[in-house]
Protein backbone atom coordinates (compact mmCIF):
# COMPACT_ATOMS: atom_id res chain seq x y z
CA UNK A 1 0.00 0.00 0.00
CA UNK A 2 1.24 3.47 -0.86
CA UNK A 3 0.43 5.04 2.50
CA UNK A 4 2.15 2.29 4.46
CA UNK A 5 5.25 2.38 2.26
CA UNK A 6 5.67 6.15 2.56
CA UNK A 7 4.90 6.00 6.28
CA UNK A 8 7.68 3.46 6.72
CA UNK A 9 10.06 5.73 4.81
CA UNK A 10 9.27 8.67 7.07
CA UNK A 11 9.39 6.65 10.28
CA UNK A 12 12.85 5.24 9.50
CA UNK A 13 14.42 8.46 8.18
CA UNK A 14 16.26 9.21 11.43
CA UNK A 15 18.01 5.83 11.43
CA UNK A 16 18.86 5.75 7.72
CA UNK A 17 22.43 6.89 6.93
CA UNK A 18 22.84 9.05 3.86
CA UNK A 19 25.28 8.18 1.07
CA UNK A 20 28.15 10.72 1.11
CA UNK A 21 27.17 12.31 -2.20
CA UNK A 22 23.56 12.76 -1.02
CA UNK A 23 24.70 14.21 2.31
CA UNK A 24 26.71 16.78 0.31
CA UNK A 25 23.64 17.62 -1.78
CA UNK A 26 21.67 18.00 1.43
CA UNK A 27 24.19 20.45 2.88
CA UNK A 28 24.24 22.44 -0.37
CA UNK A 29 20.46 22.75 -0.50
CA UNK A 30 20.25 23.55 3.20
CA UNK A 31 22.75 26.39 2.73
CA UNK A 32 21.00 27.67 -0.39
CA UNK A 33 17.59 27.73 1.34
CA UNK A 34 18.88 29.33 4.54
CA UNK A 35 20.54 32.04 2.43
CA UNK A 36 17.22 32.61 0.66
CA UNK A 37 15.52 33.01 4.06
CA UNK A 38 18.09 35.56 5.20
CA UNK A 39 17.78 37.66 2.05
CA UNK A 40 14.00 37.22 2.08
CA UNK A 41 13.75 38.85 5.50
CA UNK A 42 14.31 42.22 3.80
CA UNK A 43 11.85 41.70 0.94
CA UNK A 44 8.13 42.52 0.89
CA UNK A 45 6.85 38.99 1.59
CA UNK A 46 9.43 38.53 4.31
CA UNK A 47 8.56 41.81 6.01
CA UNK A 48 4.87 40.86 6.02
CA UNK A 49 5.71 37.48 7.58
CA UNK A 50 7.89 39.10 10.25
CA UNK A 51 5.19 41.64 11.04
CA UNK A 52 2.58 38.90 11.34
CA UNK A 53 4.75 36.85 13.70
CA UNK A 54 5.56 39.88 15.82
CA UNK A 55 1.82 40.50 16.30
CA UNK A 56 0.98 36.80 16.75
CA UNK A 57 4.11 35.67 18.49
CA UNK A 58 2.82 32.60 20.29
CA UNK A 59 5.10 30.63 22.59
CA UNK A 60 7.89 28.26 21.79
CA UNK A 61 11.55 28.03 20.94
CA UNK A 62 11.73 28.37 17.16
CA UNK A 63 13.59 31.25 15.52
CA UNK A 64 12.25 33.42 12.73
CA UNK A 65 15.31 33.81 10.53
CA UNK A 66 16.71 37.31 10.01
CA UNK A 67 14.96 38.69 13.09
CA UNK A 68 15.09 38.50 16.88
CA UNK A 69 11.71 36.74 17.04
CA UNK A 70 11.40 33.38 18.79
CA UNK A 71 7.97 31.81 18.46
CA UNK A 72 6.03 28.57 18.18
CA UNK A 73 7.10 25.79 15.83
CA UNK A 74 4.17 26.23 13.45
CA UNK A 75 4.46 30.03 13.35
CA UNK A 76 8.18 29.85 12.65
CA UNK A 77 7.62 27.34 9.84
CA UNK A 78 5.07 29.71 8.28
CA UNK A 79 7.30 32.76 8.50
CA UNK A 80 10.49 31.06 7.39
CA UNK A 81 8.67 29.42 4.49
CA UNK A 82 7.58 32.83 3.27
CA UNK A 83 11.10 34.18 3.75
CA UNK A 84 12.54 31.30 1.72
CA UNK A 85 10.27 32.08 -1.25
CA UNK A 86 10.07 35.84 -0.75
CA UNK A 87 11.41 36.04 -4.30
CA UNK A 88 12.89 33.66 -6.90
CA UNK A 89 16.06 32.65 -5.07
CA UNK A 90 15.21 29.16 -3.81
CA UNK A 91 15.72 25.77 -5.44
CA UNK A 92 13.32 23.96 -7.79
CA UNK A 93 12.52 20.41 -8.87
CA UNK A 94 11.49 20.49 -12.53
CA UNK A 95 9.93 16.99 -12.92
CA UNK A 96 7.42 17.69 -10.14
CA UNK A 97 7.03 21.43 -10.72
CA UNK A 98 7.79 22.14 -7.05
CA UNK A 99 10.16 24.26 -4.98
CA UNK A 100 11.03 21.75 -2.26
CA UNK A 101 13.47 23.78 -0.18
CA UNK A 102 11.18 26.65 0.77
CA UNK A 103 8.71 24.25 2.40
CA UNK A 104 10.89 21.37 3.61
CA UNK A 105 13.76 23.31 5.20
CA UNK A 106 11.61 25.77 7.24
CA UNK A 107 9.53 22.91 8.64
CA UNK A 108 12.60 20.82 9.47
CA UNK A 109 14.49 23.74 10.98
CA UNK A 110 11.57 24.78 13.21
CA UNK A 111 11.01 21.27 14.58
CA UNK A 112 14.71 20.47 14.97
CA UNK A 113 15.33 23.71 16.86
CA UNK A 114 12.31 23.32 19.13
CA UNK A 115 13.27 19.75 20.01
CA UNK A 116 17.01 20.39 20.29
CA UNK A 117 17.82 17.87 17.55
CA UNK A 118 21.23 17.30 16.04
CA UNK A 119 22.47 18.62 12.72
CA UNK A 120 22.63 15.07 11.40
CA UNK A 121 18.95 14.56 12.24
CA UNK A 122 18.10 17.82 10.49
CA UNK A 123 19.96 16.76 7.36
CA UNK A 124 18.30 13.34 7.21
CA UNK A 125 14.86 14.90 7.64
CA UNK A 126 15.51 17.43 4.88
CA UNK A 127 16.58 14.72 2.43
CA UNK A 128 13.50 12.64 3.32
CA UNK A 129 11.28 15.65 2.69
CA UNK A 130 12.78 16.12 -0.77
CA UNK A 131 12.15 12.44 -1.45
CA UNK A 132 8.43 12.45 -0.61
CA UNK A 133 7.11 15.91 -1.61
CA UNK A 134 8.23 15.89 -5.26
CA UNK A 135 7.16 12.24 -5.65
CA UNK A 136 3.61 13.06 -4.56
CA UNK A 137 3.46 15.91 -7.07
CA UNK A 138 4.83 13.73 -9.86
CA UNK A 139 2.30 11.02 -8.99
CA UNK A 140 -0.49 13.60 -9.28
CA UNK A 141 0.71 14.53 -12.75
CA UNK A 142 3.39 17.17 -12.18
CA UNK A 143 3.05 19.75 -14.94
CA UNK A 144 -0.25 18.23 -16.11
CA UNK A 145 -1.59 18.70 -12.58
CA UNK A 146 -0.42 22.33 -12.71
CA UNK A 147 -1.97 22.95 -16.14
CA UNK A 148 -5.32 21.99 -14.61
CA UNK A 149 -4.83 25.04 -12.34
CA UNK A 150 -3.82 23.07 -9.25
CA UNK A 151 -0.73 24.32 -7.44
CA UNK A 152 1.80 21.50 -7.61
CA UNK A 153 4.13 23.73 -5.59
CA UNK A 154 1.76 23.93 -2.62
CA UNK A 155 0.76 20.26 -2.63
CA UNK A 156 4.25 18.87 -3.14
CA UNK A 157 5.66 21.28 -0.58
CA UNK A 158 3.07 20.20 1.98
CA UNK A 159 3.97 16.51 1.78
CA UNK A 160 7.68 17.34 1.86
CA UNK A 161 7.27 19.52 4.93
CA UNK A 162 5.07 16.95 6.68
CA UNK A 163 7.67 14.28 5.98
CA UNK A 164 10.55 16.31 7.39
CA UNK A 165 8.58 17.40 10.46
CA UNK A 166 7.19 13.92 11.08
CA UNK A 167 10.65 12.37 10.89
CA UNK A 168 12.00 14.87 13.43
CA UNK A 169 9.07 14.25 15.77
CA UNK A 170 10.18 10.60 15.54
CA UNK A 171 6.69 9.38 14.70
CA UNK A 172 6.30 5.62 14.30
CA UNK A 173 4.94 4.03 11.13
CA UNK A 174 1.34 3.98 12.32
CA UNK A 175 1.55 7.63 13.33
CA UNK A 176 3.08 8.48 9.95
CA UNK A 177 0.02 6.94 8.27
CA UNK A 178 -2.11 9.39 10.26
CA UNK A 179 0.30 12.18 9.34
CA UNK A 180 -0.21 11.44 5.63
CA UNK A 181 -3.95 11.39 6.24
CA UNK A 182 -3.89 14.90 7.66
CA UNK A 183 -1.65 16.02 4.79
CA UNK A 184 -4.24 14.70 2.32
CA UNK A 185 -6.92 16.79 4.00
CA UNK A 186 -4.69 19.87 3.95
CA UNK A 187 -3.59 19.39 0.34
CA UNK A 188 -4.82 22.40 -1.57
CA UNK A 189 -3.62 25.15 -3.81
CA UNK A 190 -4.77 26.91 -6.95
CA UNK A 191 -2.46 28.31 -9.60
CA UNK A 192 -4.12 31.72 -9.42
CA UNK A 193 -0.94 32.78 -7.57
CA UNK A 194 0.38 33.54 -11.05
CA UNK A 195 -1.65 36.77 -10.89
CA UNK A 196 -0.06 37.88 -7.61
CA UNK A 197 1.60 41.26 -8.33
CA UNK A 198 3.56 41.46 -5.07
CA UNK A 199 4.98 37.94 -4.55
CA UNK A 200 3.41 37.88 -1.08
CA UNK A 201 0.60 35.39 -1.64
CA UNK A 202 2.99 33.36 -3.83
CA UNK A 203 5.48 33.21 -0.95
CA UNK A 204 2.69 31.89 1.27
CA UNK A 205 1.49 29.39 -1.34
CA UNK A 206 4.93 27.96 -2.16
CA UNK A 207 6.65 28.20 1.23
CA UNK A 208 4.59 29.48 4.13
CA UNK A 209 1.40 27.44 3.76
CA UNK A 210 3.00 24.03 3.05
CA UNK A 211 5.66 24.49 5.74
CA UNK A 212 3.03 25.57 8.27
CA UNK A 213 0.52 22.83 7.43
CA UNK A 214 3.12 20.08 7.26
CA UNK A 215 4.52 21.10 10.63
CA UNK A 216 1.05 21.42 12.14
CA UNK A 217 0.08 17.95 10.92
CA UNK A 218 3.19 16.42 12.47
CA UNK A 219 2.76 18.35 15.71
CA UNK A 220 -0.86 17.21 16.04
CA UNK A 221 -0.04 13.55 15.43
CA UNK A 222 2.89 13.75 17.85
CA UNK A 223 0.45 15.02 20.50
CA UNK A 224 -1.89 12.05 20.00
CA UNK A 225 -4.14 12.90 17.03
CA UNK A 226 -5.07 9.83 14.98
CA UNK A 227 -6.42 9.67 11.46
CA UNK A 228 -7.06 7.67 8.31
CA UNK A 229 -4.40 5.01 7.72
CA UNK A 230 -4.78 4.69 3.92
CA UNK A 231 -5.49 8.23 2.74
CA UNK A 232 -3.42 8.04 -0.45
CA UNK A 233 -5.06 5.03 -2.06
CA UNK A 234 -8.60 3.82 -2.48
CA UNK A 235 -11.75 5.65 -3.41
CA UNK A 236 -12.03 8.18 -1.86
CA UNK A 237 -8.34 8.91 -1.50
CA UNK A 238 -5.84 11.50 -2.68
CA UNK A 239 -5.23 10.03 -6.11
CA UNK A 240 -8.88 9.19 -6.78
CA UNK A 241 -9.63 12.88 -6.23
CA UNK A 242 -7.30 13.81 -9.11
CA UNK A 243 -7.69 10.87 -11.49
CA UNK A 244 -7.12 12.55 -14.85
CA UNK A 245 -3.31 12.35 -14.93
CA UNK A 246 -2.47 10.61 -11.67
CA UNK A 247 0.03 7.75 -11.62
CA UNK A 248 -0.02 6.68 -7.96
CA UNK A 249 2.88 4.23 -8.35
CA UNK A 250 5.23 7.18 -8.91
CA UNK A 251 4.77 8.14 -5.25
CA UNK A 252 7.01 5.25 -4.19
CA UNK A 253 8.95 4.49 -7.37
CA UNK A 254 12.65 3.92 -6.62
CA UNK A 255 12.19 5.14 -3.04
CA UNK A 256 15.44 4.54 -1.08
CA UNK A 257 17.30 4.19 -4.39
CA UNK A 258 16.82 7.52 -6.22
CA UNK A 259 17.16 10.63 -4.05
CA UNK A 260 15.07 13.47 -5.44
CA UNK A 261 17.39 16.05 -3.89
CA UNK A 262 19.90 15.02 -6.57
CA UNK A 263 17.33 16.00 -9.22
CA UNK A 264 16.67 19.42 -7.66
CA UNK A 265 18.22 22.53 -9.18
CA UNK A 266 19.97 25.31 -7.31
CA UNK A 267 19.57 28.62 -9.09
CA UNK A 268 22.66 30.36 -10.37
CA UNK A 269 20.57 33.47 -11.03
CA UNK A 270 18.18 34.78 -8.35
CA UNK A 271 15.30 35.19 -10.80
CA UNK A 272 12.31 33.17 -12.03
CA UNK A 273 13.17 29.70 -13.27
CA UNK A 274 12.11 30.27 -16.91
CA UNK A 275 14.59 33.20 -17.13
CA UNK A 276 17.61 31.17 -16.05
CA UNK A 277 18.54 29.57 -19.37
CA UNK A 278 17.96 32.82 -21.28
CA UNK A 279 20.42 34.65 -19.03
CA UNK A 280 22.96 31.85 -19.47
CA UNK A 281 22.55 31.95 -23.25
CA UNK A 282 22.86 35.74 -23.46
CA UNK A 283 25.90 35.73 -21.18
CA UNK A 284 27.56 33.18 -23.49
CA UNK A 285 26.95 35.39 -26.53
CA UNK A 286 28.16 38.51 -24.72
CA UNK A 287 31.45 36.80 -23.87
CA UNK A 288 31.95 35.16 -27.24
CA UNK A 289 31.17 38.24 -29.34
CA UNK A 290 31.87 41.06 -26.88
CA UNK A 291 28.38 42.40 -27.32
CA UNK A 292 27.35 45.73 -25.84
CA UNK A 293 23.90 47.33 -25.69
CA UNK A 294 24.89 49.58 -28.61
CA UNK A 295 25.44 46.49 -30.79
CA UNK A 296 21.91 45.16 -30.35
CA UNK A 297 19.22 45.61 -32.97
CA UNK A 298 16.95 42.88 -31.64
CA UNK A 299 16.93 39.93 -29.26
CA UNK A 300 14.39 37.13 -29.62
CA UNK A 301 14.08 34.58 -26.83
CA UNK A 302 12.42 31.25 -27.61
CA UNK A 303 10.90 29.61 -24.52
CA UNK A 304 8.30 26.89 -23.93
CA UNK A 305 4.89 28.50 -24.24
CA UNK A 306 3.89 27.81 -20.63
CA UNK A 307 7.12 29.34 -19.33
CA UNK A 308 6.69 32.42 -21.52
CA UNK A 309 3.40 33.27 -19.82
CA UNK A 310 5.10 33.27 -16.42
CA UNK A 311 7.90 35.74 -17.27
CA UNK A 312 6.61 37.89 -20.13
CA UNK A 313 7.04 41.57 -19.17
CA UNK A 314 5.87 41.08 -15.58
CA UNK A 315 5.71 44.00 -13.15
CA UNK A 316 8.24 42.43 -10.75
CA UNK A 317 11.86 42.73 -11.88
CA UNK A 318 12.97 39.23 -10.88
CA UNK A 319 10.24 37.55 -12.95
CA UNK A 320 10.43 39.89 -15.96
CA UNK A 321 12.55 38.24 -18.64
CA UNK A 322 12.96 41.29 -20.87
CA UNK A 323 14.04 43.44 -17.93
CA UNK A 324 16.57 40.91 -16.66
CA UNK A 325 18.24 40.52 -20.06
CA UNK A 326 18.41 44.30 -20.45
CA UNK A 327 20.08 44.68 -17.04
CA UNK A 328 22.61 41.94 -17.85
CA UNK A 329 23.48 43.65 -21.13
CA UNK A 330 23.93 47.03 -19.50
CA UNK A 331 25.84 45.85 -16.40
CA UNK A 332 27.78 42.95 -17.88
CA UNK A 333 26.99 40.88 -14.76
CA UNK A 334 24.23 40.42 -12.20
CA UNK A 335 23.96 40.33 -8.41
CA UNK A 336 21.00 39.77 -6.12
CA UNK A 337 20.72 43.53 -5.63
CA UNK A 338 20.70 44.42 -9.33
CA UNK A 339 18.22 41.68 -10.24
CA UNK A 340 15.77 42.98 -7.61
CA UNK A 341 16.13 46.73 -8.11
CA UNK A 342 12.55 47.70 -8.97
CA UNK A 343 13.55 51.32 -9.54
CA UNK A 344 15.58 50.33 -12.57
CA UNK A 345 12.41 49.20 -14.32
CA UNK A 346 11.87 52.91 -14.95
CA UNK A 347 15.49 53.65 -15.91
CA UNK A 348 15.42 55.06 -19.49
CA UNK A 349 18.55 53.10 -20.43
CA UNK A 350 17.01 49.82 -19.26
CA UNK A 351 13.67 50.62 -20.91
CA UNK A 352 15.39 51.38 -24.21
CA UNK A 353 17.26 48.06 -24.31
CA UNK A 354 14.22 46.16 -23.04
CA UNK A 355 12.21 47.47 -25.98
CA UNK A 356 14.46 45.51 -28.34
CA UNK A 357 13.80 42.18 -26.60
CA UNK A 358 10.85 39.95 -27.47
CA UNK A 359 9.60 36.47 -26.61
CA UNK A 360 8.88 33.61 -29.01
CA UNK A 361 6.58 31.13 -27.19
CA UNK A 362 7.20 27.62 -28.54
CA UNK A 363 4.93 24.58 -28.45
CA UNK A 364 6.97 22.17 -30.59
CA UNK A 365 8.13 18.83 -29.20
CA UNK A 366 11.69 19.90 -28.40
CA UNK A 367 10.54 22.72 -26.15
CA UNK A 368 8.01 20.45 -24.47
CA UNK A 369 10.73 17.87 -23.81
CA UNK A 370 13.27 20.35 -22.43
CA UNK A 371 10.94 22.59 -20.48
CA UNK A 372 13.60 24.86 -18.96
CA UNK A 373 15.59 25.53 -22.11
CA UNK A 374 15.93 28.82 -23.96
CA UNK A 375 17.23 29.86 -27.35
CA UNK A 376 18.49 33.42 -27.63
CA UNK A 377 18.92 34.97 -31.06
CA UNK A 378 20.76 38.30 -31.18
CA UNK A 379 20.59 40.45 -34.31
CA UNK A 380 23.20 43.21 -34.34
CA UNK A 381 23.00 46.64 -35.93
CA UNK A 382 25.63 45.62 -38.52
CA UNK A 383 23.49 42.74 -39.80
CA UNK A 384 25.05 39.79 -37.96
CA UNK A 385 23.03 37.11 -36.16
CA UNK A 386 24.21 35.10 -33.17
CA UNK A 387 22.33 32.17 -31.65
CA UNK A 388 22.84 30.38 -28.34
CA UNK A 389 20.69 27.54 -27.03
CA UNK A 390 20.91 26.39 -23.42
CA UNK A 391 19.06 23.22 -22.51
CA UNK A 392 20.62 22.61 -19.12
CA UNK A 393 21.17 25.87 -17.28
CA UNK A 394 23.95 26.07 -14.71
CA UNK A 395 22.67 24.71 -11.42
CA UNK A 396 20.41 22.03 -12.88
CA UNK A 397 21.12 18.33 -12.32
CA UNK A 398 22.75 17.96 -15.77
CA UNK A 399 24.95 21.02 -15.19
CA UNK A 400 25.27 21.37 -11.40
CA UNK A 401 26.96 24.18 -9.53
CA UNK A 402 29.86 23.14 -7.33
CA UNK A 403 30.10 23.92 -3.63
CA UNK A 404 32.28 27.01 -4.19
CA UNK A 405 29.64 28.52 -6.51
CA UNK A 406 26.85 27.79 -4.05
CA UNK A 407 28.85 29.30 -1.20
CA UNK A 408 29.55 32.43 -3.29
CA UNK A 409 25.82 32.82 -3.97
CA UNK A 410 25.07 32.39 -0.25
CA UNK A 411 27.59 35.10 0.64
CA UNK A 412 25.98 37.52 -1.81
CA UNK A 413 22.60 36.89 -0.18
CA UNK A 414 23.59 36.90 3.49
CA UNK A 415 26.50 39.31 4.01
CA UNK A 416 24.46 42.53 3.64
CA UNK A 417 22.21 41.35 6.48
CA UNK A 418 24.33 39.16 8.77
CA UNK A 419 27.79 40.74 8.30
CA UNK A 420 30.78 39.04 6.71
CA UNK A 421 31.99 37.36 9.88
CA UNK A 422 28.66 35.85 10.85
CA UNK A 423 27.98 34.78 7.27
CA UNK A 424 31.20 32.77 7.26
CA UNK A 425 30.20 31.11 10.53
CA UNK A 426 26.79 30.17 9.09
CA UNK A 427 28.41 28.71 5.98
CA UNK A 428 30.92 26.73 8.05
CA UNK A 429 28.18 25.42 10.36
CA UNK A 430 25.96 24.24 7.52
CA UNK A 431 28.76 22.68 5.50
CA UNK A 432 29.63 20.64 8.62
CA UNK A 433 26.06 20.32 9.88
CA UNK A 434 26.36 16.62 10.77
CA UNK A 435 28.86 17.57 13.48
CA UNK A 436 26.41 19.88 15.31
CA UNK A 437 25.07 18.22 18.47
CA UNK A 438 22.24 20.78 18.59
CA UNK A 439 20.76 22.75 15.70
CA UNK A 440 20.28 25.73 18.03
CA UNK A 441 23.96 26.54 17.56
CA UNK A 442 23.11 27.28 13.92
CA UNK A 443 19.83 29.12 14.43
CA UNK A 444 21.46 31.42 16.99
CA UNK A 445 23.72 32.67 14.20
CA UNK A 446 20.67 33.42 12.04
CA UNK A 447 18.98 35.79 14.49
CA UNK A 448 19.32 39.51 13.80
CA UNK A 449 18.83 42.14 16.49
CA UNK A 450 16.15 44.69 15.73
CA UNK A 451 17.56 48.07 14.72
Amino acid sequence: MLTQRLAQHIATAMSRPLPPEIALKGRQHLLDTVAAMVSGSHLAAGRRALSYCAANRGTGGASVIGSSLVTGTVQAALANGMLAHADETDDSHAPSLTHPGCAVVPAALAVAETRGMSGEALLRAVVAGYDVGPRISMALGGEKFFVQHHSSHAVGGLFGAATAAGALFELNQDQCCSLLGYAVQMASGNACWRRDPDHIEKAFDFGGMPAMNGTLAAEMVASGFTGVRDALEGNPGLFSAFPQDAEPALAIKDLDEVFEISRTAIKKWCVGSPIQAALDALQILMKEHRLTPEDIAEIVVALPETSSRVVDDRDMPDVNLQHQLAVLLLDGSMTFATSHDKGRMRDPAVVAVKGRISLDPRTDEEFQTYTRQAQVTVSTVDGREHVSKVRHVRGTPHNPMDTDEIVAKARDLMEPILSKDRTEKVIASIMAVETLPDVRALTALLRVAES
